[in-house]
């Protein structure tokens, strides 16, 4: 097996639930290293320390905000703003999709969805971005 030098994409998922923040992290370590923040004063205290290549962004989230403001101030911020951010929520109405859309989102995806749907958007945001997927050829997806 040849030397990989690169590193696993950094991957930021903010999201309130603690069950769900474990079965996100056991399902995406393999391909990214995973951050968790769980409310809005954790997610700046997060992004102060990091530069992440991608975020899987609940609405809903503990703090003074939610996650659709976070989301319009990254993609206000021109340090931010190329960090592409799937919206991943409960809130299921296409009014909420209209709404994580005009925040800045790249993505919605509603819970629960296929594990294999979200590798696969995060995969597709990623290459869409120049970044290479450790383990991964550049067509690669899951069924």
């Amino acid at each position: 097996m040849g030397n990989i030098t690169e590193a696993k994409p950094k991957l930021l998922i903010t999201e309130d639930d603690f069950e769900n923040q474990k079965f996100l992290e056991l399902f995406l370590k393999r391909y990214f290293l995973v951050y968790i923040c769980d409310s809005s004063d954790s997610f700046y205290d997060l992004m102060s320390k990091e530069k992440y290549d991608i975020i899987l962004m609940d609405i809903s989230i503990k703090g003074e905000k939610n996650g659709l403001e976070l989301t319009k101030e990254l993609k206000s911020d021109p340090n931010y703003s190329d960090i592409p951010i799937i919206c991943y929520t409960a809130h299921a109405f296409n009014k909420d999709r209209i709404n994580a859309l005009e925040a800045g989102c790249d993505v919605y995806l509603s819970k629960p969805s296929d594990i294999h749907t979200l590798l696969n958007t995060l995969f597709d945001l990623l290459r869409g971005k120049g970044k290479f997927l450790m383990g991964l050829n550049s067509s690669q997806s899951f069924a």
